[in-house]
């Protein structure tokens, strides 16, 4: 085990695994997530549903590969297209009851970074769409300073980028 959360959710353990046998292995794979590295911090969003910063990334839709989703996923939470990610690894989780799955359970998702430059901070501002689910975006530091919740699980995977 890596990390266990005060509600009792963990990181079990980052299995490397090439990419395009991730999905193969690995059938219960339901997520993506990206770490998104600005300069010397991580940006994150708050996601309204939860109420807490998070990474950005979401569920794998029918049909789509890892690398999909996560490009997905980021136009939609971040406006950006065409960024090479990084891939990172598949994370296996154990997790408590929650907004899709309602009891405790395992699940893995695949896990990617991208750092990017500071002027890229505008265009995302003015690019992303989905508002609704995550409502601002902030610098990791700056969340930190202002003493702010941060989603147990997701602030201990900004270590594997």
């Amino acid at each position: 085990m890596i990390f266990r959360a005060k509600n009792g959710a963990k990181i079990i353990e980052k299995i490397q695994i090439d990419e395009s046998e991730a999905m193969k292995k690995y059938t219960s794979i339901n997520h993506v997530l990206a770490i998104i590295k600005i300069e010397d911090d991580y940006l994150m969003g708050w996601h309204r549903w939860r109420n807490d910063w998070e990474t950005f990334g979401g569920l794998i839709e029918d049909g789509e590969c890892l690398r999909e989703c996560i490009c997905r996923e980021c136009e939609e939470e971040l406006g950006m297209k065409n960024v090479n990610f990084d891939y990172l690894g598949i994370v296996h989780y154990y997790m408590p009851p929650g907004y899709w799955i309602k009891e405790w359970h395992e699940e893995y998702g695949g896990l990617y970074g991208v750092t990017l430059p500071r002027k890229v901070l505008t265009m995302i501002e003015q690019k992303r769409t989905d508002r609704d689910e995550i409502g601002e975006i902030a610098f990791y530091s700056d969340i930190k300073q202002r003493g702010e919740k941060i989603d147990e699980i997701n602030e201990k995977l900004l270590v594997f980028y």
